[in-house]
């Protein structure tokens, strides 16, 4: 930040050590940290009511002088009560504050000020209105900001520090666009913007502020994700030729009109000019493995290598089974490398990637390990792309000279944010679900049901088929920062493992399975439960992705309130993979808002599209699906599901920049330079 935005805000005016510790704990260390974080609300101090016309049992403001000095009485229980009587020369309203000792040194005698609260009462002219916020009247007439606090930090104490940083910063902020841009938009300068974000005077002025620092930040956004992606425009060292009819042909199924329309789409990119980059995107079960099994197929008859990364052992072993029954009968060759590969197959799985006789290389990070070197590495697969980091996924290609690139997602990612995030990738969906998948009847029960769902489980274990129970732990007080009434609600697998198996399952053969066991262990579980020996699976969301059961056709969600809409979708993808009925069962008591709603979406619909814009719009892009993890770095104000318009703008105007400027280093970009720089700072 400029000189000035980059002051320790221990050196404003009124704040001191034990201040700034406060703002530390939101992550504020700066005056521009501190300006830059905006408010999550307003309330309107601007209309200020007579008390009598004001309305009643909601929030109002109104102007009040102190009647007399203000009484203060410690209860039997300690709690201190302050009492004070006010007049807007009409009205009275008695006042009563708790636990607030200081508010009788606050409010004096006489004086005049603005109150604002919820208002009750009126008979025989006396109101009343507990606990309200007040400032003298003088200067107050605004829409008061609303901050995220934390202990020991007050609003009153946020709404003066930003003050004095506003002072502090007066003439001392850059802007960083200029005038045409500001013009061609109707943009206010930044440093007025901050002011109307911190102190409007109007909804016109927070309106025009945040459309300023919406702009922004997406252009900055925007501008960093291009410059993220950039040199990766080179020449197809690659041509694969081949258009898969024939491995088309050796597949136990008929290839959806969706999966066909996505391998061309791809193979025409791959026999184009440059290397391909795209982003294939289905919903649980729509098909992506096939697409991508295709592809290698294609690029390993052009005589081409491939990788597949998977960012679990149990899903990179799945993949290994999937493509090893795909090219049976071929001469594609698969090897699995994974953490756990013991060093003598290792060291025959690289010697053949060396000399070519490895077609397709299966694994986790293991792959991108240094000493993994292909012959000629053509294709590069990232399969739940999302859960690798930016940095893992360019390993991966720079073991090739500038691969083809697909990364799959079984996420459905909204279509706003897949364009923020992929802008340089062109964009295949399946939309279409393959023969025999069906809906999946889904149900949000509170706890009381246990006894009938376990029944109901029980009709479905005898009628030879096969379930999941999930939990959000694998063992109690697994999350130390929990309060003692959530670790009690909360199931976690490993007790629930004892109590179902010794219990009401006593009678079936269940298994325990979490991302905690050794990686063998993990294996001999689920090659047991795909082989039907175990009925029931008691786990965590290890499941989540890549297990492929086509007999299991129930799996029921514990404590479902701590799962976002797309994981559930995710585990309930876990079933439907086979020609019978199944059934996903959340179990709750939650109570809130987000969680009602996130359940009314998960039993109306299994379109995972619909469910991710849906997520994205409960949860924000920040945490739908990690932010680092994606690449996508938190944002202050801008909405990626709201603020498309503005987003396509900015977009525009940021290979704009670049196409004359590539490297941000012309004198009047430098401080976009700094702010795509500090923007992602923390994105690996």
């Amino acid at each position: 930040m400029p000189q000035k935005l980059d002051t320790d805000i221990r050196y404003l005016k009124g704040i001191g050590e034990k201040r700034a510790a406060q703002f530390k704990k939101l992550g504020i260390r700066s005056v521009g940290e501190l300006l830059y974080t905006f408010p999550r609300r307003y309330e309107d101090w601007k209309h200020v009511y007579p008390v009598k016309d004001a309305p009643r049992d909601e929030k109002v403001c109104f102007r009040a002088v102190v009647s007399y000095r203000p009484s203060v009485f410690l209860t039997p229980g300690g709690v201190t009560i302050t009492k004070l009587s006010v007049t807007d020369g009409e009205s009275v309203v008695l006042i009563t504050f708790f636990r607030r000792k200081y508010v009788a040194d606050e409010l004096v005698e006489g004086e005049e000020y603005l109150f604002y609260g919820r208002l009750q009462g009126g008979r025989g002219g006396y109101y009343e209105m507990t606990g309200p916020q007040f400032a003298p009247a003088e200067g107050q007439d605004y829409y008061h900001p609303v901050y995220a606090l934390t202990a020991g930090l007050t609003a009153k104490a946020v709404t003066k520090a930003v003050a004095s940083a506003l002072a502090f910063a007066k003439n001392g902020v850059p802007d960083p666009l200029d005038a045409e841009t500001r013009k061609r938009y109707a943009l206010p300068g930044v440093e007025e913007a901050l002011r109307m974000i911190h102190f409007p005077q109007s909804e016109e002025e927070i309106a025009a502020a945040r459309r300023r620092l919406i702009y922004d930040e997406l252009l900055v956004l925007q501008l960093g994700l291009l410059k993220k992606n950039e040199g990766d425009a080179f020449e197809n060292a690659y041509p694969v030729t081949d258009r898969g009819e024939a491995f088309f042909g050796l597949l136990p199924f008929t290839p959806t009109q969706a999966q066909r329309r996505a391998v061309k789409e791809c193979l025409t990119d791959m026999a184009g000019a440059a290397p391909m980059r795209r982003l294939l995107q289905g919903d649980v079960g729509s098909g992506k493995t096939a697409v991508a099994a295709t592809l290698i197929y294609c690029t390993a008859k052009s005589g081409f290598q491939s990788a597949l990364m998977a960012p679990t052992e149990v899903l990179a072993a799945q993949h290994y089974a999937t493509f090893t029954r795909f090219f049976e009968g071929t001469d594609v060759t698969v090897a699995l490398l994974t953490g756990s590969t013991k060093a003598a197959e290792r060291k025959r799985i690289l010697a053949g990637l060396a000399d070519g006789s490895v077609d397709l290389l299966i694994g986790t990070h293991a792959v991108i390990t240094g000493n993994v070197a292909f012959r000629e590495l053509a294709l590069c697969v990232t399969d739940e792309q999302h859960r690798f980091g930016v940095t893992q996924r360019a390993a991966l290609s720079a073991k090739g000279k500038n691969p083809h690139v697909l990364v799959m997602s079984a996420t459905p990612i909204p279509r706003t944010l897949s364009l923020i995030i992929y802008g340089d990738l062109a964009i295949s969906v399946l939309d279409e679900k393959p023969a025999g998948r069906q809906n999946i009847d889904t149900y949000a029960v509170t706890s009381d049901f246990h006894p009938r769902i376990h029944a109901f489980i029980k009709k479905q274990l005898d009628a030879g088929r096969q379930g999941y129970i999930v939990c959000p732990l694998v063992e109690e007080a697994e999350n130390e920062d929990d309060d003692e009434e959530t670790k009690n609600k909360r199931i976690s697998a490993r007790e629930y493992m004892e109590e179902l198996s010794g219990g009401v399952f006593k009678d079936y053969p269940t298994a325990l399975l979490h991302g905690k066991l050794k990686p063998k262990e993990k294996d001999d579980v689920m090659a047991r439960f795909a082989a039907g020996e175990i009925r029931l699976l008691i786990c965590t969301t290890v499941i989540e992705v890549g297990i492929d059961v086509p007999n299991a056709n129930i799996i029921v969600i514990e404590n479902a309130e701590c799962f976002g809409l797309s994981q559930l979708h995710q585990l309930r993808g876990r079933t439907g993979r086979g020609s019978d009925k199944s059934y996903c069962i959340l179990i709750s008591d939650a109570e809130g808002d987000k969680a009602r709603e996130r359940f009314e979406v998960m039993t109306q619909t299994n379109d995972g599209f619909k469910i991710a814009e849906k997520d994205l719009e409960l949860r924000g892009p920040g945490d739908f699906f990690g932010a680092r993890q994606s690449g996508l770095p938190e944002l202050r104000i801008a909405d990626l599901l709201t603020d498309s318009r503005v987003m396509y703008a900015a977009g525009r105007d940021a290979k704009r920049i670049l196409e004359t400027d590539p490297c941000l280093t012309a004198p009047e970009h430098s401080e976009l330079r700094k702010s795509v720089e500090r923007l992602f700072a923390d994105i690996s």
